[in-house]
């Protein structure tokens, strides 16, 4: 899921100082020696577990944060098999909420973050001023949260992909959770959304209902989209599942770089394309070698991303199997990375 970051007024995935809200998503992640942060997203810092490959400074490991949603394995998975099978290195995968892996980035707790949605008090702090973490680049993708409703209910009614329209179909997307409001559902509460500001500050007839995971909200669309139902959800691209289940975009008030600078609580606004981002512990970009300069060359498309993910999500292949597959077919894409 994901997406501006700042602390979290209410629950929610993927915001920013700018971008403030964000991010989101979350299915269970496969990883060796998995670390699962003790808070959600917008808590200070992660448990003090660490992986045994976090900065060896003289041996040729690398430990990846990985986030909870499937791009996020994807992109991990991918830069896993390649380091180890091309490059030679041990590589470890910590999964780690968004704004605790930047804590654990600083620290070497982690090497490598390779899809942030925009922190960017995270990166003032950790980037400009105490200069523990480097910058890497974009990751070729562009992340973008929105509400979505499904194609086939939006060609029946058109005016539901405005804003201003939604109240006008509340009564016909209430659910047991959201009572006598309409539903929008939302994935995991530890997502940074402004989803409940926008619902109050925009005066909807709705309730922000959260699913629990991406997984979660995954199965909760695929089942109205099998029933043919009407749904109002948090969505965001890059996702797989469009192929599955196409959706349009309710158009929100335009987002504006003015209405991101207010306090989330205020936020009245859609949210905004962000370029997605790769962030090195500063150490391990300096002493990293043939590792830090793969992960600074690693850049790819949105639907390679797709791929990956999709193979995952919805194939049920392990990441370890989806990362083989894709690397097997897209050679042309991947040598270019290798340093």
């Amino acid at each position: 899921m994901a997406r501006n970051d700042q602390p979290a007024a209410a629950p929610a995935v993927p915001a920013t100082g700018r971008r403030r809200r964000a991010r989101g998503k979350a299915a269970a992640l496969l990883a060796t020696g998995t670390l699962l942060a003790a808070t959600g997203c917008g808590a200070a810092d992660m448990t003090r577990q660490t992986s045994p490959y976090a900065d060896a400074r003289t041996a040729k490991t690398v430990t990846l944060s990985v986030q909870s949603w499937v791009g996020a394995q994807a992109n991990a998975a991918v830069a896993q098999y390649l380091l180890e099978h091309e490059l030679g290195y041990r590589v470890d995968t910590v999964q780690v909420d968004e704004v605790p892996a930047w804590d654990a980035l600083s620290q070497g707790r982690v090497d490598a973050i390779l899809e942030d949605w925009g922190h960017p008090e995270q990166e003032r702090r950790y980037v400009k001023e105490k200069k523990t973490i480097r910058a890497a680049g974009d990751l070729g993708v562009t992340g973008h949260i929105g509400w979505y409703v499904p194609k086939y209910w939006a060609d029946e009614h058109p005016d539901v992909t405005d804003w201003k329209n939604l109240d006008k179909y509340a009564e016909e997307l209430r659910t047991a959770e959201s009572g006598d409001k309409g539903q929008l559902l939302d994935g995991s509460p530890s997502y940074v959304t402004n989803d409940q500001a926008l619902v109050r500050n925009l005066e909807l007839d709705y309730e922000v209902v959260f699913a629990g995971s991406e997984a979660a909200q995954i199965t909760q669309i695929q089942q109205f989209a099998k029933e043919r139902r009407p749904f109002l959800s948090y969505w965001y691209e890059p996702q797989w599942l469009f192929e599955k289940v196409p959706m349009v975009e309710v158009q929100l008030p335009e987002y504006t770089e003015e209405c991101a600078a207010k306090a989330p609580e205020d936020i009245d606004c859609a949210y905004p394309r962000t370029p997605l981002q790769k962030y090195l512990n500063a150490r391990f970009a300096e002493n990293g070698g043939a590792a830090a300069a793969f992960l600074e060359n690693f850049h790819w498309s949105q639907e390679d991303q797709n791929e990956v993910s999709a193979m995952i999500a919805s194939e049920k292949l392990s990441p370890q199997e989806a990362a083989e597959r894709w690397v097997r077919k897209h050679p042309d894409v991947w040598r270019a990375w290798l340093p």
